[in-house]
């Protein structure tokens, strides 16, 4: 069965001109000349620092991009792409007032102007953009449990702004870095962190054995602090933990915490 879902707080920028994949690839983790028709990327944009400032999937057509991306990150993100333009041959605009945007899983995907299988992984489902509401028979919150329980961010609260690496958050594991494609803002740190295995903390799915408290809760391992608590639906969540407080007593505020690692997941040995 397929179950589809609309995404109200997520958002769309446009980009398009003759230099609209040059210029985003010089600044995003991802290797922008892979989206296509039927295929989105999955990138990041950061800081000189290598730290996380926003995620988006990218989509292509014959005559521009798309990048969906949370509607709370929109206008940063806009403001910064147009900041480096210079005289870059492209245009950026918000025009999320044309796109109703899903998530779907389990099943066939609908028709709709733009619609890619998710980059990330197979049992993460697709993503659609249309400009006619569809039917839908989930809703934004039974998305979440479908991701949350694959261990896939959705911006913050699972992913700091300006604090987070993009090792720490699966992009590599997830298909959100290109390491072959040159240079980007922020990519000396990103392999540095990859080739010298200095990844100290994970994004990882965990089962709370009550209601989990807010997002940002800090998170204790045998009384020390050893991370902080994301997004939740119903009792599983993200969880931003360090790699060596996996094995110890884990608790958010006095929830007790299970963690649940994907397969995908790549922990030291």
């Amino acid at each position: 069965m397929t179950f589809l879902a609309h995404l109200p707080q997520r958002g769309v920028i446009s980009l398009t001109g003759a230099d609209r994949v040059g210029f985003l690839n010089g600044l995003v983790s991802n290797d922008v000349a892979l989206a296509a028709p039927g295929r989105a990327v999955w990138a990041a944009l950061l800081t000189p620092q290598g730290r996380y400032l926003c995620d988006f999937f990218i989509y292509a057509s014959a005559d521009s991009l798309l990048l969906e991306t949370p509607r709370e990150a929109l206008a940063g993100l806009l403001t910064r792409l147009k900041r480096f333009k210079l005289r870059a041959a492209a245009e950026l605009a918000d025009v999320s007032e044309h796109f109703h945007i899903y998530a779907g899983w389990g099943g066939g995907a609908p028709a709709a102007q733009v619609i890619a299988p998710d980059p990330r992984l197979p049992e993460a489902g697709f993503r659609a953009l249309s400009e006619t509401p569809l039917a839908t028979n989930a809703t934004a919150a039974d998305y979440a449990a479908h991701r949350i329980a694959l261990g896939l961010p959705d911006g913050p609260p699972d992913l700091e702004v300006e604090k987070t690496l993009l090792l720490e958050a699966g992009f590599d594991e997830l298909h959100g870095i290109a390491w072959d494609k040159g240079c980007y803002m922020g990519q000396e740190l990103t392999a540095r962190t990859k080739y010298r295995g200095l990844v100290k903390r994970r994004l990882i799915p965990v089962l709370c054995g009550a209601q989990p408290p807010p997002p940002g809760t800090p998170i204790l391992a045998d009384g020390v602090e050893a991370g902080t608590l994301g997004s939740h639906a119903g009792q599983m969540a993200l969880a931003m933990l360090r790699v060596d407080a996996l094995g110890k007593t884990l608790l958010a505020g006095s929830t007790p915490l299970h963690p649940k690692p994907p397969d995908w997941l790549r922990l030291p040995e």
